[in-house]
């Protein structure tokens, strides 16, 4: 009895494999338009340049974001349908994640979340910034410097309390 349940339930799987093939197969195999979207590196400082890589993009395309300006995606050579392109962050964007859009073949696809903005290097500044320290930033190095006050001269008060007896 178990072996004709199992017989037909491989034929109902090979019957519904067999009509999705020749879908599949119409275009050799691959998805019309954009898919699998490759954005290097995933964390960038705002002024960076990262690459963006789309499959499904034979003859190019374009890939926009937030955080940067329209960049043309070029056909890597050979059988390749994978497209290429280079974008520079804006050096004002803010930090955060950003998502990809890209079109090509007639299509779109968008990647959320595809790469993530951190706050710019002041380089040739040291480091320093311009705005100074907040109120914030004072009252608590105030507490502390008063501290290690308090605490010093706690101490050298009992050394010198020890030294007498």
């Amino acid at each position: 009895m178990r072996n004709p349940r199992a017989l037909a339930a491989t034929g109902a799987a090979v019957a519904v494999l067999g009509l999705a093939a020749p879908a599949a197969h119409a275009d050799g195999g691959q998805v019309p338009g954009p898919h699998n979207i490759v954005v290097m590196p995933s964390v960038i400082a705002a002024g960076g340049q990262l690459t963006i890589t789309a499959d499904g993009c034979p003859h190019g395309g374009n890939a926009t974001s937030e955080a940067f300006h329209r960049t043309e995606l070029t056909p890597i050579g050979g059988r390749s349908s994978t497209a290429r392109g280079t974008a520079t962050v804006n050096p004002d964007a803010r930090p955060g994640r950003y998502d990809v859009h890209v079109e090509c073949s007639n299509r779109s696809l968008t990647r959320p979340a595809a790469f993530t903005v951190i706050g710019g290097v002041r380089g040739g500044v040291g480091g320093s910034s311009t705005t100074g320290a907040t109120p914030t930033d004072i009252a608590i190095g105030g507490a502390l410097v008063a501290a290690a006050l308090a605490g010093g001269g706690f101490f050298w008060m009992r050394r010198r309390a020890e030294k007498r007896i």
